[in-house]
């Protein structure tokens, strides 16, 4: 367990297992297999206490209940034997073997297991908190960063778990002093025991709430399971992830998990948020339970929020949207259709939780953006005088719907005698059919396209780039650049003063992962020393 987490008081593993049966019995089927009597050193459940939770057996520590999983590439139960040598005091499994000097609990879902345990251990610290889960296939981020600083800004201690990290506000005397450092926690939705710790940490902290993101692999493999949820929000649904799921079907009714989870929360009240411009609206509204209140959102009409009017230009959106209390007309910072979407959500996630349209109005006034999302790469200072550079946008876009939506976005701020410039790839392992179809949405949104790397992994970068160009049909203002700086640098160097560039794919990212290492990789960075180089160049010339 990681040190920036608080430690639970120890707890008999005798007390935990009938707590585990009392609570999930039926979906865990758990058996015990006691210690051997054999061993120089072993203990029965009676007398083992549990000190926490260990799913990697580097990392457990005396005392702590070691989950052997099965995964994907690593099986758990290999490991065993070496969790115990580091002092395991109880073994959880799907599969009998030993025999051991600790209990083996044999239980019929390991994920399932290591969450309801974890939760257990921390006592249970999403009864004690208003967790405001985000789901969709874009814009979770931005919307619960969005989430965040609403409730903060009107002083209601709110955490962030998502993408870039977690967060726990920093409050003195009832006023919120800003935003604090992100704490890495490795994947978008934590392991069920990360997420339980870290839950645990910040109600010990004085956090209330929690704008969270939920992935459909979080929901897929249980690592929110037995989570209290508050809110639950949809932001859309469209391709990704299906090197996972293998469906569509699967992906959303992944998602869809959060909203059935809703139904049985201990919490209240509860608030379902659902885009209902979002052709799987009506799937998501079923399964949401009746006593729940449920808040809609869209350009659509008949939705709970709506949009009367929108206006974009590059220094962001002057909006009036309707709400359930009346019409509200605001400014905000952020620009695009897509962001108007994830304010739209936020709102309808706050009005939940109980804050009037005004408040969340003005809490979204000064909101500029999210790392690595729509983030304009500025000219380094001493050049931006000169003004003779291109627009540069850095956006983590990486689905053909993400890729369609930044890249109409960037259009609206392109000039009239301008040109609109895509820089992009896809990863490598992950769902090839998205290739060729954000290939075909770069060709027909973009004035020119770069194609390049993107985090290409153990495949070979150009079978990926032959990939992209099967979508694409024409060959002029087309350029092909597996080195991803090299690209960067060459549609920067090549570009007028009046096109837009979008950078596409890696966002926040400082790293890109290749066949056999991770090297540090920052697109923004890699902005800024073209934007130097280009300066240079222009200068001699």
């Amino acid at each position: 367990m990681s040190t920036q987490f608080d430690t639970p008081a120890p707890k008999a593993l005798n007390q935990l297992l009938s707590e585990l049966r009392r609570d999930s019995g039926a979906a865990l089927a758990a058996r015990e297999v006691p210690a051997s009597s054999n061993a120089a050193s072993s203990a029965s459940s009676e007398e083992s206490t549990v000190t926490g939770v260990a799913y990697d057996s580097r990392h457990v520590e005396p005392g702590n209940a070691f989950f052997s999983i099965e995964g994907y590439t690593v099986d758990g139960n290999k490991f065993i034997n070496q969790a115990i040598e580091k002092g395991a005091s109880v073994i959880f499994s799907e599969k009998e073997s030993g025999p051991y000097s600790v209990p083996l609990i044999v239980v019929k879902d390991v994920r399932a297991a290591i969450a309801a345990v974890s939760s257990d251990i921390f006592e249970a610290p999403s009864k004690k908190l208003r967790l405001l889960g985000v789901t969709g296939t874009n814009g979770k981020t931005t919307t619960t960063h969005l989430i965040e600083q609403i409730l903060n800004a009107n002083g209601q201690p709110t955490g962030l778990i998502g993408t870039l990290g977690a967060r726990i506000p920093s409050f003195k005397d009832g006023k919120y002093l800003g935003e604090s450092e992100y704490l890495d926690v490795k994947h978008t939705t934590p392991q069920a025991s990360d997420l339980q710790a870290l839950l645990y940490t910040m109600a010990n902290r004085g956090v209330k709430q929690i704008a969270m993101e939920v992935s459909s692999h979080a929901l897929a493999l249980k690592r929110v399971y037995g989570c209290h949820f508050a809110a639950a929000c949809l932001s859309n649904v469209t391709q990704d992830h299906l090197d996972f799921h293998k469906t569509m079907e699967h992906y959303w009714q992944s998602k869809r998990q959060l909203f059935e989870m809703l139904g049985k929360s201990a919490v209240n009240p509860r608030t379902a948020v659902i885009n209902l411009d979002d052709e799987l609206a009506p799937e998501f509204i079923k399964a949401t339970a009746k006593d729940i209140n449920l808040i809609t959102y869209g350009y659509s009409e008949k939705a709970s929020i709506h949009v009367k009017k929108g206006n974009f230009d590059f220094s962001g959106m002057k909006l009036t949207l309707a709400t359930p209390s009346g019409a509200i007309s605001f400014s905000t910072k952020l620009t695009g259709r897509f962001n108007l979407y994830n304010i739209m959500a936020a709102m309808a996630v706050c009005m939940g939780e109980g804050l009037e349209k005004e408040a969340i109005a003005e809490a979204l006034t000064d909101f500029s953006g999210v790392s690595g999302r729509f983030e304009v790469v500025p000219p380094p200072p001493h050049l931006a005088a000169q003004d003779r550079s291109p627009l540069c946008i850095v956006d983590y876009a990486h689905t053909p719907d993400g890729l369609e939506n930044v890249l109409k976005a960037a259009r609206a701020l392109v000039p009239e005698d301008g040109k609109l410039i895509a820089v992009f790839g896809c990863g490598g392992d992950r769902d090839s059919s998205k290739r060729p179809q954000m290939g075909e949405i770069a060709e027909n949104l973009a004035d020119e396209v770069v194609v390049t790397s993107d985090n290409p992994r153990s495949e070979d970068p150009q079978q990926i780039i032959a990939d992209i160009l099967t979508g694409i049909k024409r060959l002029k203002g087309v350029t092909v650049e597996a080195d991803r700086a090299r690209a960067i640098e060459a549609a920067v160097l090549a570009a007028s003063p009046k096109d837009v560039i979008v950078i596409a794919g890696k966002g926040h990212e400082t790293y890109q992962i290749l066949k056999d290492s991770t090297i540090d990789f920052d697109d923004r960075k890699e902005v800024a020393k073209a934007l130097e180089q280009r300066f240079e160049t222009l200068k001699s010339k």
